[in-house]
Protein backbone atom coordinates (compact mmCIF):
# COMPACT_ATOMS: atom_id res chain seq x y z
CA UNK A 1 0.00 0.00 0.00
CA UNK A 2 2.72 2.50 0.80
CA UNK A 3 4.63 1.80 -2.50
CA UNK A 4 1.06 3.25 -3.96
CA UNK A 5 0.81 6.48 -2.23
CA UNK A 6 4.92 6.89 -2.97
CA UNK A 7 3.90 6.21 -6.51
CA UNK A 8 1.49 8.98 -6.96
CA UNK A 9 3.04 11.74 -4.58
CA UNK A 10 6.11 10.68 -7.25
CA UNK A 11 3.72 11.58 -9.86
CA UNK A 12 2.30 14.62 -8.70
CA UNK A 13 6.01 16.02 -8.08
CA UNK A 14 6.63 15.62 -11.42
CA UNK A 15 3.54 17.53 -13.26
CA UNK A 16 3.97 20.26 -10.17
CA UNK A 17 7.40 20.50 -11.71
CA UNK A 18 6.11 20.37 -15.15
CA UNK A 19 3.82 23.03 -14.85
CA UNK A 20 6.47 25.41 -12.62
CA UNK A 21 8.96 24.92 -15.50
CA UNK A 22 6.65 26.98 -17.92
CA UNK A 23 5.32 29.74 -15.30
CA UNK A 24 7.10 32.54 -13.94
CA UNK A 25 5.28 35.66 -12.16
CA UNK A 26 6.84 38.93 -12.15
CA UNK A 27 5.92 42.23 -10.29
CA UNK A 28 3.00 43.15 -13.23
CA UNK A 29 2.63 39.86 -14.16
CA UNK A 30 2.05 37.89 -11.19
CA UNK A 31 2.00 33.66 -10.89
CA UNK A 32 -2.17 32.89 -9.29
CA UNK A 33 -0.90 29.93 -7.32
CA UNK A 34 -4.14 27.84 -6.28
CA UNK A 35 -3.74 25.23 -3.60
CA UNK A 36 -6.04 23.15 -2.36
CA UNK A 37 -6.67 20.36 0.74
CA UNK A 38 -10.05 17.96 1.68
CA UNK A 39 -11.86 21.16 2.85
CA UNK A 40 -9.89 24.34 2.00
CA UNK A 41 -8.69 26.21 -0.76
CA UNK A 42 -6.06 28.80 -0.93
CA UNK A 43 -5.26 31.17 -3.28
CA UNK A 44 -1.99 33.42 -3.72
CA UNK A 45 -0.37 35.75 -6.13
CA UNK A 46 3.16 35.61 -6.47
CA UNK A 47 6.18 37.74 -7.52
CA UNK A 48 8.92 34.80 -8.49
CA UNK A 49 11.26 37.44 -8.67
CA UNK A 50 11.75 38.59 -5.87
CA UNK A 51 10.09 35.33 -3.57
CA UNK A 52 7.37 37.44 -1.93
CA UNK A 53 3.19 37.18 -1.78
CA UNK A 54 1.56 40.08 -2.87
CA UNK A 55 -1.90 38.94 -1.77
CA UNK A 56 -3.42 35.93 -0.90
CA UNK A 57 -7.04 34.67 -0.67
CA UNK A 58 -8.23 31.54 1.62
CA UNK A 59 -11.45 30.23 1.83
CA UNK A 60 -11.66 30.17 5.66
CA UNK A 61 -11.53 33.99 4.80
CA UNK A 62 -15.42 33.47 4.11
CA UNK A 63 -18.49 33.25 6.38
CA UNK A 64 -20.41 31.23 3.42
CA UNK A 65 -21.52 27.64 3.68
CA UNK A 66 -22.38 25.40 0.58
CA UNK A 67 -20.78 23.01 -1.79
CA UNK A 68 -16.27 23.11 -1.48
CA UNK A 69 -17.33 24.67 -5.53
CA UNK A 70 -19.24 27.34 -4.59
CA UNK A 71 -16.93 28.24 -2.00
CA UNK A 72 -13.76 28.23 -4.09
CA UNK A 73 -15.88 30.24 -6.72
CA UNK A 74 -16.10 32.69 -3.94
CA UNK A 75 -12.70 32.63 -2.61
CA UNK A 76 -11.66 33.57 -6.58
CA UNK A 77 -13.85 36.42 -6.67
CA UNK A 78 -12.31 37.63 -2.62
CA UNK A 79 -8.95 37.33 -4.82
CA UNK A 80 -9.75 38.77 -7.29
CA UNK A 81 -11.11 41.68 -5.34
CA UNK A 82 -7.91 42.01 -3.41
CA UNK A 83 -5.59 42.07 -6.61
CA UNK A 84 -7.86 44.89 -8.00
CA UNK A 85 -7.18 47.21 -4.95
CA UNK A 86 -3.29 46.32 -5.15
CA UNK A 87 -3.60 47.06 -8.46
CA UNK A 88 -3.24 43.88 -9.99
CA UNK A 89 -5.26 43.48 -13.21
CA UNK A 90 -3.49 40.17 -14.92
CA UNK A 91 -1.58 37.47 -13.74
CA UNK A 92 -0.43 33.95 -14.78
CA UNK A 93 -2.32 30.55 -13.55
CA UNK A 94 -0.70 28.08 -12.04
CA UNK A 95 -2.89 25.08 -11.29
CA UNK A 96 0.07 23.24 -9.36
CA UNK A 97 -0.45 19.81 -11.14
CA UNK A 98 -4.26 19.49 -10.40
CA UNK A 99 -6.50 18.64 -13.15
CA UNK A 100 -8.60 22.10 -14.23
CA UNK A 101 -11.85 20.86 -13.18
CA UNK A 102 -13.81 20.91 -10.10
CA UNK A 103 -12.75 23.28 -7.55
CA UNK A 104 -9.34 24.07 -9.47
CA UNK A 105 -11.73 25.31 -12.47
CA UNK A 106 -14.37 27.50 -9.85
CA UNK A 107 -11.40 29.38 -7.99
CA UNK A 108 -10.18 29.94 -11.70
CA UNK A 109 -13.90 31.27 -12.98
CA UNK A 110 -14.42 33.27 -9.90
CA UNK A 111 -11.23 35.27 -10.05
CA UNK A 112 -12.00 36.08 -13.86
CA UNK A 113 -15.77 37.23 -12.98
CA UNK A 114 -14.71 39.40 -10.44
CA UNK A 115 -12.16 40.73 -13.19
CA UNK A 116 -8.50 39.41 -12.97
CA UNK A 117 -7.03 38.29 -16.76
CA UNK A 118 -5.36 35.35 -17.11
Amino acid sequence: MKDINKAKLAAKKRRQARVKAKIFGTEKLPRLRVSKSLKHVFLQLIDDCKGRTLTSAHSKQLAAKGKKTEISFKTGELLAQKAMAAGIKRCVFDRGGHIYHGVIRQAAEGARKAGLKF
